[in-house]
């Protein structure tokens, strides 16, 4: 069973990389996957948050930087050193054959801590915005951005699709249990009862 998930993995991989190959990715890709490409988008986070919870920003932004320090030391210390499968572009089957982007580095595939960061973030952001009336316009960009990313990964050629499918959950894990954290750490401080 797990020979067919991973053969299904590699052949998805290839569809993404070589099949869907074109000048426009090929330029945006290795830009999405780029930190400081998205330096504006977190500091508009970082000002809507101090807008929205005024003196109780920090432990909300406190809350984020734990949200993104707990998502990558899971993904890239534990689950990957643990998993230990190569990323494509070190594959020795089929590292040849990848469209390398990117450099591929010397690290493990299983699980994306690009994609466990994002969707982490994403999920901590969903939450701590989340109201009915704007519901839609939060929850769609968030899920689109960390999205947009992870496909980025398996794009330039650093990781198959399982990799950014179960980093994205364990993300979106991670972003529901330290929102529920935030929420609760911010209750107990304005002296609300649960």
């Amino acid at each position: 069973m797990l020979k067919r998930i991973l053969h299904i993995d590699k052949q998805l991989f290839f569809e993404v990389n070589d099949c869907m190959k074109n000048d426009t990715f090929d330029m945006l890709m290795p830009m999405f996957r780029d930190k400081e490409f998205w330096i504006p988008l977190y500091i508009l986070i970082i000002i809507l948050i101090i807008r929205r919870y005024k003196l109780k920003a920090l432990y909300v932004i406190g809350f984020a930087v734990l949200t993104i320090l707990l998502a990558d030391q899971i993904s890239a210390h534990i689950i990957k050193p643990l998993v230990a499968r190569p990323r494509p572009c070190n594959d020795p089957i089929i590292g040849d054959l990848v469209n390398r982007l990117v450099d591929c580095g010397s690290g493990y595939s299983f699980v994306s801590s690009h994609a466990t960061n994002h969707f982490a973030l994403a999920v901590f952001f969903i939450r701590i915005f989340d109201r009915p009336s704007i519901r839609y316009y939060i929850v769609i960009p968030f899920l689109f951005w960390a999205g947009l990313i992870s496909f980025a990964q398996v794009y330039v050629g650093v990781h198959y699709p399982l990799d950014v499918l179960m980093g994205g959950l364990l993300g979106a894990l991670i972003g529901l249990g330290v929102s529920r954290l935030n929420t609760y750490t911010l209750c107990v401080r304005s002296g609300h009862r649960l």
